[in-house]
């Protein structure tokens, strides 16, 4: 019994010790496998191909564009991801049971989100995907069974549901519709992110800040978008997605850097009131195009510009940087120019005078005429100061010819000492002769010189300036001589830290004799006070500038003109340079009663924004007691605080809800406000609570700056109504 006991034990060693062996061997096999996998060019292989199937490398991360402000911090333009939605219909976990369940319903909250679609047509969308891949899974089967090689091209991967791209909240929000409430492997809603840039303030200063191309990666196409394009872009970064438990997570090998901000010169309410007052006279005038700048005197800094063409169906919008590219004969605000030259020269004096007679002279058989020539008045003779105020083309042609008619390099090289024939780059990119002067010099085979060329430069011919250049002429004038290039960027910002502040570069520190600046300033406030340009007189502030009516060549000729008006304000303590232009304005052209009266108005409105006024200017009248001002908006809440005060109405009509309020001493008046399901309506002048309403009654996104009543909105009234647009509006 013992001995076979023994035998057993024996035997069950055996067997274990035989186990063991193989479990050894078994773990050697493993060992030597793992080391061929690590060590040899097989297991190399082998990493590549797990690799590829679970790792994708090389992933570019586009950095977050910089942002454009305004001197005072308002967005101008930003960088926002936009999301394409689509379905995928080889989701994994997709069903047609499920999809054909809440289709309907899904299709019904698309339709009242997204209107652009029916319901149905939303159904039918997304029904027909799934369609798509049923006939896609048949030939496929199909081509397995015959033993074909041959691929069926998958259409219905990825199917865009939404025809515009939404915003991250209204992606949220989808998410919660019925069947896209489940898990992206379920439902097939994919969202492919996109950086797109956005103007909260609109079209306001839009060619100046400029344009970034559609595909955000090549950066910016105009403005200042392009012209610091490489500091706003960023520096990309690089990621892989790796597959971490059936689920591909982004992994960030280097990390983007973001763009750098700028903060700009613009005023946007000054920009608002200039867009506001060029519009109203193009529109008046039915002009082709228009221009105005705002400079501040002292710093250089254009707080507004704006660019406005006539389109095809009659609108004006921003178009060509005509500011800086607008090259056109000047006409009568060079004239300025000829009379600093010729006084700084000692040629004449300001009470010099010449024989104009009926406004007509003779120069090599050539006439120069005066705006008044027609008349058949005889002036006899004008001094030089007479001759800027009223803008005489004789007084100036003979004050040249007396000074320069046998040495007229002398008069080019008095241009040259001011400054305006300097080559400057502006922070709008230009190419070519945009954006620089041309004027003309002797024995320059570039530019013809005639025997004629001398008396016609004299009052603003046969020369090329943009407007900027006599922005900043006028603006040296104002600034004691100092001439400065106007520019727009300010300041380049990181992560809340200045890196770059910018000041202004002085093109010209002294572009005359004080005496002679002097003698120039008193003439330009004699062109408004007495001159052609009595229409910008101001009750307010004086105000020193020069008019301009130039006409256009064309074909070898002249037809159509180019109106401008360029001063400061107030003419004793200059703080805004303002030039104004319309190109082929309707009806009798005026220098004064078009551009000055645009220059006027902007002028106004800004000082009575800008300037402080002290206690005594604004102590109360203690004879006149006024009314409450009523805000413009709903006219029954409006009649219920006039009947509870007792204060006689006029109502607007039968079945008019939304009115503009106004007032004399004896009554309020309402008029309606004109209301289209497809134009921005009008709610300046309203409180926050009626122009929200109504704007988000009519598909807007509201976005509300200030307290009180809405002073500025950010798209002008009249303009094309896209439901989903988000509006600012500045209360004050």
């Amino acid at each position: 019994m013992q001995k076979e006991n023994r035998k057993d034990k024996n035997g069950a060693l055996g067997r274990y010790g035989l186990i063991v062996t193989l479990l050894m061997l078994f773990a050697v096999m493993i060992i030597f496998s793992a080391a061929r996998i690590v060590f040899t060019t097989e297991g190399k292989k082998w990493r590549e191909v797990g690799e590829k199937e679970t790792v994708i490398r090389d992933r570019v991360i586009l950095p977050k564009r910089g942002n454009i402000y305004t001197y005072d911090g308002r967005l101008l333009a930003t960088t926002e991801p936009l999301y394409s939605i689509y379905m995928d219909f080889w989701a994994d976990g997709m069903e047609k049971d499920t999809l054909a369940k809440y289709v309907g319903d899904l299709a019904v909250a698309l339709s009242k989100k997204f209107p652009d679609r029916s319901a149905a047509q939303y159904k039918n969308l997304i029904m027909s995907g799934w369609k798509m891949r049923e006939k896609e899974e048949r030939q496929r089967r199909e081509y397995e069974a015959r033993g074909s090689d041959k691929k069926v091209s998958v259409r219905s991967r990825y199917v865009k549901i939404l025809r515009r791209d939404i915003s991250y909240v209204d992606l949220k929000e989808i998410r919660t519709f019925p069947f896209w409430n489940q898990r992206s492997n379920r439902s097939g809603l994919i969202a492919e992110e996109r950086n797109a840039r956005k103007k909260p303030f609109g079209n306001l200063a839009t060619r100046t800040v400029g344009n970034v191309f559609k595909d955000l990666e090549k950066g910016g196409a105009s403005g200042l978008e392009l012209k610091y394009d490489s500091l706003l872009s960023g520096v990309p970064g690089v990621k892989f997605r790796q597959k971490i438990q059936g689920k591909w997570m982004d992994v960030v090998e280097k990390p983007a850097e973001e763009g750098w901000d700028i903060v700009t010169t613009l005023d946007a309410d000054i920009q608002d009131i200039a867009e506001r007052s060029l519009r109203d006279k193009l529109v008046e005038t039915e002009a082709e195009s228009g221009t105005a700048i705002v400079m501040e005197v002292q710093s250089g800094e254009i707080k507004g510009i704006v660019n406005l063409d006539r389109l095809s169906n009659g609108d004006y919008a921003e178009g060509n940087p005509n500011a800086f590219s607008y090259m056109n004969e000047p006409g009568s605000t060079f004239k300025t120019v000829t009379a600093m030259v010729a006084l700084d020269d000692g040629v004449v004096t300001p009470t010099d005078s010449f024989y104009v007679g009926n406004g007509l002279f003779q120069y090599n058989k050539r006439w120069v005429r005066d705006h008044y020539w027609r008349r058949g008045q005889n002036r006899g003779y004008l001094t030089v100061a007479e001759g800027i105020a009223i803008s005489s083309n004789v007084v100036m042609s003979k004050i040249v010819l007396k000074g320069y008619e046998n040495n007229p390099t002398k008069y080019v090289e008095g241009i040259d000492r001011i400054g305006l024939r300097k080559q400057l780059k502006w922070d709008v990119p230009l190419h070519g002769i945009e954006g620089t002067s041309s004027i003309r010099f002797p024995n320059d085979k570039t530019n013809y010189w005639s025997k004629t060329t001398l008396p016609w430069m004299s009052f603003g011919y046969e020369t090329k300036i943009p407007p900027i250049y006599m922005l900043m002429f006028y603006n040296g004038i104002a600034n004691g001589g100092n001439m400065i290039k106007p520019f727009i960027a300010k300041r380049f910002v990181k992560d809340g830290k200045v890196l770059k502040e910018m000041e202004a570069e002085v093109v010209n520190p002294m572009m005359c004799k004080d005496t002679t600046l002097k003698q120039i300033q008193e003439m330009l406030v004699d062109v408004v006070e007495e001159g052609t340009a009595k229409v910008v007189d101001s009750d307010y502030f004086p105000i020193a500038g020069k008019t301009g009516t130039a006409q256009i060549a064309s074909g070898g000729g002249y037809s159509d003109y180019y109106v401008s008006f360029c001063g400061y304000f107030p003419a004793d303590k200059p703080m805004y340079t303002i030039f104004v232009g319309l190109r082929k304005p309707k009806g009798v052209p005026s220098g004064g009663g078009m551009a000055g009266m645009v220059f006027k108005n902007i002028a106004e409105q800004t000082y009575v924004r800008k300037v402080q006024l002290t206690v005594a200017d604004c102590k109360t009248d203690s004879i006149l007691q006024k009314n409450p001002v009523l805000k413009n908006g709903n006219w029954k809440q409006s009649q219920t605080l006039l009947t509870l005060l007792h204060y006689p109405a006029n109502e607007p009509g039968k079945g008019i809800d939304w009115v503009k309020m106004t007032q004399d001493s004896l009554v309020y008046h309402s008029s309606a406000i004109a209301l289209s399901k497809s134009l921005i309506p009008d709610v300046r002048g309203m409180g926050a609570r009626d122009a929200v309403y109504l704007l988000e009654k009519m598909g807007l996104r509201t976005n509300l700056t200030g307290a009180g009543k809405v002073i500025s909105q950010s798209f002008t009234p009249g303009q094309k109504l896209i439901k989903g647009t988000t509006i600012t509006i500045t209360l004050q």
